[in-house]
C-alpha cells in the first residue's frame, strides 16, 4: 500500500497519455497515445454515472488504451469535483498498479482548465515520483506533470530524467518542456538537452521536439 498524505479536495488532442510509446513522427505530434475519439452519445450516457461507477467502468477495461476506459476518464476530468479528486487520490495509494495508473490519469487533467485541486494533486504526484518503483506508474506521473504545466513539478521530472528505463525517460522528455518555466530553468533545460541525445530514439525525438517548441 502506498501512503499518500494530504487532505481531500478519450481525448482527441495532441497530448500523450500512459499507453504505448511512439516517436513524434509516428502519426500525431503526440505519438505516446492515440486515444480513441470520445463519442458524444456515449459521454452523455456516462455523465449520469457516479464517480464510483465511472471508476469501476474504467477498471473493467483492461486495455490501458481502451476506449471505454478513456471515455470514463474523460467524464471524470470534466466533473472535476471533490468526490472525483478524493477517489483518484485513493486509487493512487492502491496496491494495484492498474488502480494507481488510473488515479494518476484522472488527476492529470481533473477539472481542466481551472484545475481546482492542483496544489493537492501536485503533492500526490510528487510523492509518487519519489517513492514509486513501477515503470508504468512513473510514466503516468510524468505525463500528468506535463498536462499540469506547473513548474513546481520540475525537480521531480529532472530526477526521473536519468531513470534506467526508457519508458520513464520518455515521460520525462514529454514533461520537461511543459514545466521548464519562462525563462527556462537552466537545470531543466540541461536535462532536456541530455535526453535529446538519449540512445532510445523515441526519447531523443521527444526531447528534441521539446527544445524547439515555444
Amino acid at each position: 500500500m502506498v501512503s499518500i498524505g494530504g487532505s481531500s479536495e478519450g481525448r482527441t488532442d495532441e497530448h500523450p497519455g500512459t499507453g504505448t510509446r511512439a516517436s513524434p513522427s509516428h502519426g500525431s505530434a503526440a505519438g505516446a497515445r492515440h486515444r480513441p475519439v470520445v463519442n458524444a452519445d456515449t459521454l452523455h450516457t456516462l455523465t449520469s454515472r457516479t464517480v464510483g461507477e465511472l471508476i469501476a467502468i474504467a477498471l473493467a477495461d483492461e486495455d490501458p488504451d481502451g476506449p471505454v476506459r478513456w471515455k470514463a476518464v474523460a467524464v471524470l476530468h470534466a466533473r472535476g469535483d471533490l468526490d472525483a479528486f478524493t477517489e483518484a487520490r485513493r486509487l493512487c495509494a492502491s496496491d494495484s498498479r492498474a488502480e494507481r495508473v488510473l488515479g494518476v490519469d484522472i488527476l492529470g487533467e481533473l477539472g481542466a482548465p481551472q484545475r481546482p485541486f492542483i496544489d493537492k494533486t501536485l503533492s500526490v504526484l510528487r510523492y509518487l515520483a519519489a517513492c514509486e518503483d513501477d515503470v508504468r506508474v512513473l510514466h503516468a506521473v510524468l505525463i500528468a506533470f506535463g498536462h499540469l504545466r506547473d513548474q513546481r513539478a520540475l525537480p521531480s521530472v529532472i530526477d526521473l530524467a536519468t531513470h534506467p528505463d526508457p519508458t520513464v525517460r520518455y515521460g520525462a522528455a514529454y514533461a520537461l518542456s511543459h514545466v521548464l518555466g519562462r525563462p527556462p530553468d537552466p537545470a531543466g533545460l540541461a536535462a532536456l538537452r541530455r535526453l535529446a541525445r538519449d540512445p532510445d530514439d523515441d526519447v531523443a525525438d521527444w526531447a528534441a521536439l521539446g527544445l524547439i517548441l515555444p
